[in-house]
């Protein structure tokens, strides 16, 4: 019996902030930026006598006419629309297809028609049935996985995946966030309660990334820090592990703002090689925090804490939401300003969406206030099936394009860049790790990511006008090299983003205030 396996990770069906649209259409050749972790967790969980392969889509095309029986695919609710049309490809082929992961556990009734296995939560509990099952050839129709734990959780098979053509390496530590965020639906999926990797495991994963040559990985704890005493351990034997590499890795994570009041963790973090972090940190409108539940960002100075950060030579990208209960046409304004005082060069401004399993979902559906056939969609950033309570949705998006364009004009985004530079490292301790790479060791994808940056003259004067002024910097500053690299990068990515939406409308940033807050004020003055 052909007991064989092909693992899919499919492209997203929008660009998105984080994604490497810009580099493929630039070079030609595909890429991602980050592993795409699931396909080599899953591999690990394959038995011996089984042969596994795996694609992500990012990289490489599909082979729709492979020789494996069994076909899984994993994927978010940004990659449903390809999700469904490969599982119709592959069984159209008399593929078994299996559909697992994110959007499967948290919406199991979308997926269901699309595959003839379906599996919900966690795949680690469940490998040895499900697998035993195929190589019988008589399976359920559903596996459901619980909360693993995490102590038997393998080692990725990275030797399976295209590292060549991958920016940075991927690393769970821990499952679960303790914050109940109205939006997120993280917990819905990992659960409340944190769960941990034996630190054995983790630096075993660490040497493998190390040897297939990333020098940043991304650490995709939902929130690294939210167990203190957890956090310091494993940044204490990151630390120790790194000091002992020839070449460093530089560390990129998510956590929430409170971190940062604790110099301690963050001077362990610096020593780690924690390079970047991003921070919820959504909006200066606290009455809107309140209402998400996020009330931890309330309890601090958010200025002082990324202040914080960037002293100990560690950089913030900033989520940002507009569309809350408590936001009104001021908001895109307040947001801006808010934005500009702060050293973060790199934020993702979205609209407030509800997910179909989050508290929010739940509070606004029962309020009449959400656009229920729009839930299971893939959206640009801008778009939201939330009716918002002071405005209209074309007034949100209108702002929302407001906002895009003033804090993606060149110059705004070359200020907070130069306030990044400004305030970067003057705290940050002497056994801090650096991220250096000499020109001739960086791998195919690093030098394309490179071609891409030199391609920013070709926006436009002003973009022209921005590159000379980083070089310039560069030159006058080497020690912020890296830095200014990594903004660039991000603001290639960010405007082929804005232009692929048809959002990019460099006017906007002339204007004082939105179109409709103006007409706004005007109305109120008439």
């Amino acid at each position: 019996m052909n007991n064989s396996i092909y693992l899919v990770n499919p492209a997203t069906d929008h660009p998105s902030y984080f994604n490497t649209e810009a580099m493929t259409k630039i070079t030609g050749r595909g890429a991602a930026n980050v592993i795409a972790l699931a396909l080599p967790t899953v591999a690990a969980l394959v038995p011996d006598d089984f042969s596994v392969s795996m694609c992500d889509e990012a990289v490489t095309p599909v082979d729709l006419d492979t020789e494996a029986r069994f076909v899984g695919i994993t994927g978010m609710v940004s990659q449903l629309k390809r999700m469904k049309k490969l599982a119709a490809d592959f069984r159209s082929r008399g593929k078994i297809v299996i559909i697992g992961g994110p959007h499967a556990s948290l919406r199991p009734d979308v997926v269901r028609p699309y595959c003839d296995i379906l599996v919900r939560g966690e795949i680690e509990d469940i490998a040895t049935e499900l697998f035993d099952d195929l190589r019988r050839g008589s399976w359920k129709n559903e596996y459901v996985g619980g909360r693993s734990d995490l102590q038997n959780s393998p080692v990725p098979r990275l030797d399976l995946y295209p590292n060549e053509r991958t920016l940075t390496g991927a690393v769970q530590t821990s499952r679960g966030c303790p914050f109940k965020c109205e939006f997120c639906d993280v917990i819905q999926y990992h659960g409340n309660l944190q769960r941990f990797k034996p630190i054995a495991t983790i630096l075993a994963e660490l040497d493998q990334l190390h040897k297939h040559g990333y020098r940043q990985v991304f650490i995709t704890d939902d929130n690294l820090t939210a167990n203190k005493k957890r956090a310091r351990e494993l940044l204490r034997e990151i630390r120790d592990w790194n000091r002992s590499q020839a070449e460093k890795i530089t560390f990129v994570t998510q956590l929430s703002i409170e971190a940062a009041a604790d110099e301690n963790l963050l001077e362990l973090a610096a020593e780690a090689g924690i390079a970047h972090v991003f921070v919820g940190i959504e909006t200066p409108n606290e009455e809107a925090l309140k209402e998400a539940g996020k009330l931890h960002n309330c309890r601090h100075n958010v200025e002082a804490l990324v202040e914080r950060f960037t002293e100990f030579g560690i950089s913030v990208m900033g989520g940002m939401i507009v569309g809350f209960d408590a936001d009104g046409l001021d908001i895109f304004r307040r947001q801006l300003d808010f934005a500009m005082s702060l050293p973060i060069p790199f934020f993702t401004p979205v609209a407030l969406f509800a997910h179909r399993t989050t508290p929010l979902y739940a509070r606004l559906a029962k309020e009449g206030r959400v656009e229920k056939d729009r839930s299971d969609t893939a959206y640009l950033p801008w778009n939201t099936n939330v009716l918002p309570a002071q405005m209209s949705s074309e007034q949100l998006t209108e702002g929302l394009k407001w906002l895009c364009n003033n804090l993606y004009d060149p110059q705004k985004f070359e200020q907070r860049v130069r306030n990044l530079v400004k305030r970067m490292g003057s705290r940050r301790p002497a056994g801090a790790v650096e991220g250096r790479r000499s020109p001739a060791s960086l791998r195919p994808v690093e030098r394309d990511s490179l071609r891409l940056i030199l391609r920013m003259p070709g926006l436009g004067f002003a973009e022209a006008k921005l590159m000379v002024r980083m070089v310039g910097l560069v030159l006058r500053q080497p020690s912020a090299f890296q830095t200014v690299l990594n903004c660039l990068l991000s603001y290639m990515q960010i405007r082929h983003l804005l232009d692929y939406g048809d959002f990019w409308a460099p006017e906007l940033a002339r204007q004082a205030q939105p179109a409709v807050y103006e007409s706004q004020l005007l109305a109120k003055a008439s």
